[in-house]
C-alpha cells in the first residue's frame, strides 16, 4: 500500500504541478514491465506471481495507461484498394477534368507573299466567310481558296493608285473592300472578279483601315477621320467620326452592330454609337499606337485592344460602362488580336522583339502556347470562318497557316458563330 500511495503521490503532483523527479515516488518495477511487457521476471530470474500481474494490471486500468495513441505517428498506410488517378497539382479546382487538347505549334502550310509592305499601320489580311484569303501585297490583290489552294489575282492597281493599304471581306465572303494610298475605296466582286465602284471624296490621305456593319462600309486613314458610307447609293458618305488627332489604324464594329471601336496613332481608344456622331468612351491608358481590337463573341460589351511598341499592353475594356476590367504586359508590340469562337480564348500577335503568336485563357491570361517561326514583326491575322485556323502575315514576306490554334467547333457547328447572324448583302450599283 506505501508503494501504490507513492506512485498516486507522485502521479497528482505531475498533474497539478511541473514534473518534479522523485525516487521515492518511483515504483522501478512496474516501469520495467511497461518497457519490457509482460514477459518481464523478477530479480531472480523467476516470472511474476499471478497475484502481481493482476494487481499491475489493475494499476494500468485504474491509470488508463492503456488507451490508444491519439495523433501519433505511425507505419505508412497501406495502398488503398480503389484506383486513384495520380495528379501532380497541389489543389484540384474541378472534379472532373477534360482532356488537354493538343495546340499545333507549328504552322501548316507556309505560303510566300513577296513585297508585302511591312508596316504596322495597314491591315493587308483578311479571311471571308467564303473560305477565301484576301492578301495585299503591294500594288496587288490575291485570293488564296482555303479548300484548294488556288490563287487568283484580283487587282493590280496603277503606281499612282497603290499601293493598296487595306483589305475587307463584306459578310457574304463574295465582295472585298479595298483600300489604297491614293485615299480612294474599291468594292469588288470577287466571284466574276469585277469591280463594282469606286468610293472617293471622303478621305484625302491613304486609308489604313476597313469594317463592314451590313450595307455600311466605314474606314478610316491617315487623315484621322472615321466615314461611314453606304454602298447603295450614289453620295456614299452618310456620316463622319471626329476624335482622333493623328492616323486611325484599328477598325472594328461589334457582333450587334450597335458600337464600333477605333484606335490611332495618337495612342486612343474611342467607342462610338451606330447612331450618333459623339464617341461614347475615350480610352487613354495605352501608351502606343492601337491597332489591334477584337470584340469578344460571347459577352456584349467586352473589348479586347492591344498597344504598340512602348506600351505592349493588352487591355479589355467594358464598353457598356466605360470601365477598364484588366490588362496584362505581353512584352512586345501587340498588332492583332483574335477571339476564339468558341472558347474564352484570345490569340495576340506580336513585333518587336518576339514576332510571335500567343494564345491566353480569359480572363486569367495564362499563356497557352507560343506559336513561333516568323523571323520579322507579324502585321496582321485572320481567322477561318469555323472558326478553327489562323492565317497570319509578317514582314519576313510568308503567310502563315495555323491549324488547330483554337478549339475544334461544337459538333454540328461547321461555320463561324456569327455565321447565323448574316443578312444577305445588298446589290452594289456599279458606280465609277
Amino acid at each position: 500500500m506505501i508503494s501504490i500511495c507513492n506512485f498516486f503521490f507522485g502521479f497528482v503532483k505531475f498533474q497539478l504541478d511541473r514534473f518534479i523527479p522523485n525516487r521515492s515516488a518511483m515504483d522501478f518495477d512496474y516501469a520495467r514491465y511497461m518497457l519490457t511487457g509482460a514477459a518481464v521476471k523478477s530479480e531472480s530470474g523467476e516470472p511474476c506471481s499471478p497475484s502481481k500481474s493482476l494487481y499491475r494490471k489493475h494499476l494500468a486500468e485504474i491509470l488508463n495507461i492503456n488507451r490508444p495513441r491519439i495523433l501519433a505517428f505511425k507505419n505508412k498506410a497501406p495502398p488503398s484498394s480503389k484506383n486513384i488517378p495520380h495528379s501532380s497539382s497541389p489543389i484540384r479546382r474541378r472534379k472532373s477534368i477534360r482532356q488537354k487538347r493538343r495546340i499545333h505549334k507549328f504552322p501548316e502550310r507556309i505560303l510566300d507573299a513577296p513585297d508585302i509592305i511591312d508596316d504596322f499601320y495597314l491591315d493587308l489580311l483578311d479571311w471571308g466567310s467564303a473560305d477565301v484569303i484576301a492578301i495585299a501585297l503591294r500594288n496587288e490583290v490575291y485570293l488564296w481558296a482555303a479548300s484548294d489552294g488556288s490563287t487568283v489575282q484580283l487587282l493590280s492597281a496603277a503606281d499612282e493608285t497603290g499601293p493598296v493599304t487595306s483589305v475587307r471581306w463584306a459578310p457574304d465572303g463574295r465582295h472585298l473592300a479595298v483600300g489604297f494610298s491614293n485615299s480612294h475605296v474599291q468594292i469588288w466582286d470577287t466571284s466574276v472578279i469585277r469591280k463594282l465602284r469606286t468610293l472617293q471624296g471622303g478621305h484625302h490621305l491613304r486609308v489604313s483601315s476597313l469594317d463592314w456593319n451590313k450595307h455600311i462600309l466605314t474606314s478610316s486613314g491617315m487623315d484621322s477621320l472615321i466615314i461611314n458610307n453606304d454602298v447603295r447609293v450614289r453620295t456614299h458618305v452618310v456620316s463622319t467620326y471626329r476624335g482622333h488627332s493623328h492616323e486611325v489604324c484599328g477598325l472594328r464594329w461589334c457582333p450587334s452592330g450597335g458600337q464600333l471601336a477605333s484606335g490611332g496613332n495618337d495612342n486612343l481608344v474611342h467607342i462610338w454609337s451606330a447612331s450618333s456622331d459623339q464617341w461614347l468612351h475615350r480610352f487613354e491608358d495605352h501608351s502606343a499606337a492601337v491597332k489591334a481590337l477584337s470584340w469578344s463573341p460571347f459577352q456584349s460589351g467586352l473589348l479586347a485592344s492591344g498597344g504598340g511598341l512602348g506600351d505592349e499592353r493588352i487591355r479589355f475594356w467594358n464598353t457598356n460602362t466605360g470601365a477598364c476590367l484588366s490588362s496584362v504586359d505581353t512584352g512586345s508590340q501587340v498588332c492583332s488580336l483574335l477571339w476564339s469562337s468558341h472558347e474564352r480564348e484570345l490569340l495576340s500577335a506580336h513585333g518587336f522583339s518576339s514576332n510571335q503568336l500567343t494564345l491566353w485563357r480569359y480572363p486569367s491570361m495564362v499563356k497557352m502556347a507560343e506559336l513561333e517561326g516568323h523571323t520579322s514583326r507579324v502585321l496582321s491575322m485572320a481567322k477561318s470562318p469555323d472558326g478553327y485556323k489562323v492565317a497570319s502575315v509578317a514582314g519576313d514576306e510568308t503567310l502563315r497557316i495555323w491549324d488547330a490554334v483554337f478549339a475544334t467547333p461544337p459538333k454540328g457547328k461547321s461555320k463561324d458563330a456569327e455565321e447565323g447572324r448574316r443578312e444577305p448583302f445588298p446589290n452594289i450599283p456599279r458606280i465609277r
